[in-house]
């Protein structure tokens, strides 16, 4: 299958200019070799995928892979949906603008800030309509299955986004049934900032894992997404996400989250991770990546995203403990992931 598809939602009125460039090609992408998993000296196996490394001017300096067919961010595109928000006039900052962005891991802080936004709105847990779910982080989850607790919303990890939607379509006075449908005014507005900050038209409309819809773009769109994010102007609906998710990385993530982490270590740095390996950073003066593991691999997303973030000019004394958890062999460390060698900035030492 490669072909331009039609607006996903052509049935509606027009959600961006006509000079928008068409949307990305729905086709099989042509993934590359991005990471080698190395035992004892031998390539073990393969991670396929796609990186895109724009400069601060937003001209492609590294390329691997396919990074303009369409493909699905996940929730790397939930800076973009809380943009969106913002611009129709959710009035949250600090953590609970943080919490709008978040794919949280379900930490006490996490469930009583998506209370709060709930509360703000003047509505209720009942309202939301993410799918029930377990805390996504193991220890949260271990022990709330210990205390007999059962699936619910408001541990879902997306439950931060959706209370902020809810709270968007009560500022707007738009209805609150239906706010997850893609032709709801709530959805209509966070497609129409997908088009404008990606700089292309959507190519398909489908629904995320956490119900609501999921706009498909290309990986080079996304990462222009993440530097017009960061490039904005202090007080913008854009530059308010960034600062919120920067200053409270934790409530975006979790304790112990490597896309914290990761925010913490490269000053000024903005990131998303995304579930099937999807994973976007920015840089305050518009260097970005955006990296797609193939097969949804999580060991192999941050190993790559921190060496794409090396040749994007990051220190990569900043990025050391991004390169992966070690191979085990009888308890004792015998490989690792390693970036294909077209990705490594500098000399690396060889794996255990």
């Amino acid at each position: 299958m490669n072909r331009a598809p039609a607006h996903p939602l052509t049935n509606q009125a027009p959600m961006h200019s006509t000079s928008l460039p068409d949307a990305p090609l729905l086709r099989e992408p042509l993934h590359a070799p991005v990471a080698h998993l190395i035992r004892g000296g031998v390539v073990e196996g393969i991670h396929y995928g796609s990186v895109v490394v724009l400069d601060a001017g937003g001209t492609v300096r590294v390329q691997l892979g396919d990074i303009e067919a369409a493909f699905y961010p996940r929730s790397a595109l939930k800076p973009v949906q809380a943009v969106a928000m913002v611009r129709a006039g959710l009035p949250l900052d600090g953590e609970l603008l943080s919490l709008a962005a978040a794919s949280h891991s379900g930490e006490e802080r996490h469930l009583a800030g998506t209370r709060r936004i709930l509360e703000l709105a003047g509505v209720g847990e009942s309202d939301l309509r993410n799918v029930p779910d377990l805390p996504f982080d193991p220890v949260v989850r271990d022990a709330w299955v210990r205390e007999g607790r059962l699936p619910s919303r408001l541990a879902q990890n997306c439950s931060g986004k959706h209370a902020a939607m809810l709270y968007t379509c009560r500022v707007n006075g738009w209805p609150l049934e239906g706010y997850l449908d893609p032709g709801h005014p709530l959805q209509r507005a966070i497609a129409e900032a997908v088009e404008d900050l990606t700089g292309q038209r959507v190519a398909q409309v489908t629904v995320d894992g956490c119900g609501a819809p999921l706009f498909s773009v290309s990986l080079h769109g996304l990462a222009r997404a993440a530097a017009r994010i960061t490039t904005a102007a202090p007080g913008t609906p854009e530059a308010r996400v960034a600062d919120a998710m920067r200053e409270h990385a934790e409530m975006a993530s979790g304790t112990g989250r490597d896309v914290a982490a990761l925010m913490r270590a490269v000053p000024g740095l903005l990131a998303k991770d995304g579930f099937e390996g999807v994973q976007v950073a920015a840089l305050p003066d518009g260097r970005a990546v955006a990296v797609k593991i193939s097969d949804g691999a999580n060991r192999a997303r941050i190993p790559v995203a921190a060496a794409a973030l090396a040749r994007a000019g990051v220190d990569p004394s900043l990025l050391g403990e991004f390169q992966g958890e070690a191979l085990l062999g009888g308890g004792r460390a015998v490989g690792c992931v390693r970036p294909v060698q077209s990705l490594e900035p500098v000399a690396v030492a060889p794996c255990a």
